[in-house]
């Protein structure tokens, strides 16, 4: 979407203001269906970086996810450009990738359609 959704940016902007990490969100983004919950960017950051940073290989990249990172937000506190999933799959058929489920950033402009909740799915 060029011009994000304003409910969608109403839904994440409350994520942030409330650190609420219980919004069940499904959203289409290029073709790909992805389904989770959102987290406030810092506690999704934070996450990010803990994973990274258990990684032997990876564990450098951890600091790019630390909340004092280098770049700072163009309008810090102002309206989430990005929704940060956890515990998120993207739905492949009858199947959810990761299992787990994984931590993914998309940018809400991307989003071409969305709905609340989340979808389940069967290995069946």
């Amino acid at each position: 979407m060029s011009n994000p959704d304003e409910l969608l940016v109403a839904l994440s902007t409350m994520v942030e203001r409330d650190q609420s990490n219980q919004m069940s969100l499904t959203v289409v983004v290029a073709g790909a269906v992805i389904t989770g919950r959102l987290a406030p960017e810092s506690l999704w950051r934070e996450r990010v970086s803990e994973v990274l940073k258990d990684s032997d290989r990876l564990g450098p990249f951890s600091d790019v996810f630390t909340t004092d990172r280098t770049e700072p937000r163009p309008d810090p506190g102002g309206t989430p450009t990005h929704l940060h999933f956890h515990l998120a799959r993207i739905l492949q058929g009858t199947t959810g990738i990761p299992e787990t489920g994984g931590m993914y950033r998309v940018a809400i402009e991307d989003v071409s359609a969305w709905t609340v909740g989340d979808f389940s799915y069967s290995d069946q």
